[in-house]
């Protein structure tokens, strides 16, 4: 992860453009829409939402559907809904109007950056994410991500030959997701609809209308955009080689935090504010439920621990949510070609009573994960009035978190 997101992070949005009908990915037998095809037992919309979810410095994601599509979209989610997702918009007649509709959308939350990005396109890796914002954090006023073209390239005759090879030098094929200043694209998208203009098919080209620059950002090779048989083939292909032959090895990892008390009016435990006459003290939110897990989960994966990550002395993180943490945890599990099994989480503390709340932290926990709720457990218990937490002095959580990786014959 870049330092410089570490540093000068922003509210960051994602527009999910989901509203096409894919007519192109239409068989005889099948012609639903290629966002809510299946890929490895998930609908591809589903891999495009988990990926963006797992990448920790988005603040907003709103996803923009086609109006028929708001049950199947709802089932494509089901028991793993991100915390950060909103509830989908209808999209347009096109797709810049699609676009303008999700802008307007998540106008209310005044990010300072939006990123644009294809829900058929579910193989976009946090790298990706963090090129787009760093160049927009250098003052970029439209970031594309794009690969050089290496095919030859050949201009159609009106009668079907070749009329001319096309000279590729300084040629690029354009990806997703595109970052924009949230009121430079949103300015681009009100002038373009105020003079009837409707033909742009991506929003870099909004920004080239208006007379600025696009800076162009290394995209990746297996970031493709699903829109033929062919390509869902290549797309079950990408997820086949990523586990074919991968022997998994199962690991668990622990993790134990604990915050004091200071004056307040709740505590924030397992991202939910638990009324209390008192709140947990600590640099972040003090989650210490979120703080366990996220450490238990570095264990799993050998991967240092949360104050290596997200360390104390960075201003940053000064009364920062935890999920971010926990979130960032969750996306290098999936970066080591893991997942997650369970998560098991224990709270020790005389107050307050968390038995009320369990349900709702399992479900929190779980939206937050990605995961289904039967595999986040959450228990609670006192040490008998005896030690800090006896004698409510602050509140102490340990977990444990089971994940599958690949098989490493670590020397």
């Amino acid at each position: 992860m870049s330092d410089c997101l570490k540093k000068d992070h922003k509210k960051v949005a994602v527009i999910i453009v989901a509203a096409g009908r894919g007519t192109r990915m239409y068989t005889k037998d099948d012609k639903s829409p290629k966002q809510y095809r299946e890929l490895s037992g998930l609908s591809v919309l589903r891999h495009t939402v988990d990926a963006i979810a797992a990448f920790p410095f988005i603040d907003v994601i709103q996803p923009v559907i086609h109006k028929d599509d708001k049950d199947v979209f709802l089932d494509t989610l089901k028991g793993a809904k991100p915390s950060n997702l909103q509830d989908p918009v209808e999209g347009g007649k096109d797709r810049q109007t699609s676009v303008y509709n999700g802008l307007k959308a998540i106008e209310p939350f005044k990010p300072d950056y939006v990123l644009i990005h294809d829900g058929v396109r579910p193989f976009v890796t946090d790298d990706l994410f963090a090129r787009v914002i760093e160049a927009l954090d250098n003052g970029e006023q439209a970031v594309l991500p794009a690969t050089p073209v290496s095919d030859t390239l050949k201009r159609e005759a009106e009668d079907g030959t070749v009329k001319e090879t096309v000279d590729r030098t300084g040629l690029w094929a354009a990806q997703t997701p595109q970052g924009f200043p949230f009121s430079a694209i949103i300015g681009a998208h009100r002038s373009a609809a105020d003079q009837g203009l409707f033909h742009f098919t991506d929003d870099t080209a909004l920004i080239e209308w208006t007379g600025n620059r696009v800076k162009i950002v290394e995209g990746h090779r297996q970031n493709i955009k699903i829109t033929t048989p062919q390509d869902m083939e290549t797309a079950r292909q990408i997820v086949s080689q990523n586990t074919e032959s991968t022997q998994m090895e199962t690991r668990v990892g622990q993790g134990f935090d604990v915050h004091a008390f200071e004056e307040g009016t709740a505590v924030i435990l397992g991202g939910l504010a638990i009324p209390h006459d008192k709140k947990l003290k600590g640099h972040s939110d003090a989650d210490v439920a979120l703080h366990a897990l996220t450490d238990a989960l570095f264990g799993a994966i050998a991967d240092g621990d949360i104050g290596l990550h997200f360390p104390p002395s960075d201003p940053h993180w000064k009364g920062a949510e935890s999920d971010i943490f926990l979130k960032h945890a969750v996306n290098k599990v999936k970066q080591r070609g893991g997942r997650i099994v369970h998560l098991d989480l224990t709270i020790i503390c005389e107050a307050p009573k968390i038995g009320p709340h369990r349900q709702a932290l399992r479900e929190n926990i779980a939206k937050i994960c990605g995961l289904p709720v039967g595999r986040v457990a959450v228990k609670a218990t006192t040490s008998e009035k005896l030690g800090f937490t006896g004698r409510q002095e602050g509140i102490a959580a340990m977990a444990s978190a089971t994940v599958m990786l690949p098989f490493e014959d670590e020397e």
